[in-house]
């Protein structure tokens, strides 16, 4: 009982999809310098907040 109740909870826990990948500034795109400012801009407007 045990074995099984443990193969249904492993079925319910999400396995991760993401890559851990660096950002390459030759192979970026205009739509990937656009969302480095964006990123950029949101992490200034949180130091702020945080201050």
């Amino acid at each position: 009982m045990s074995e099984n109740r443990n193969e249904q909870i492993s079925q319910l826990i999400p396995i991760g999809k993401n890559e851990d990948v660096e950002f390459s500034s030759e192979e970026a795109d205009a739509e990937d310098l656009e969302a480095l400012q964006r990123a950029n801009a949101a992490d200034s407007r949180q130091e702020r907040q945080g201050s």
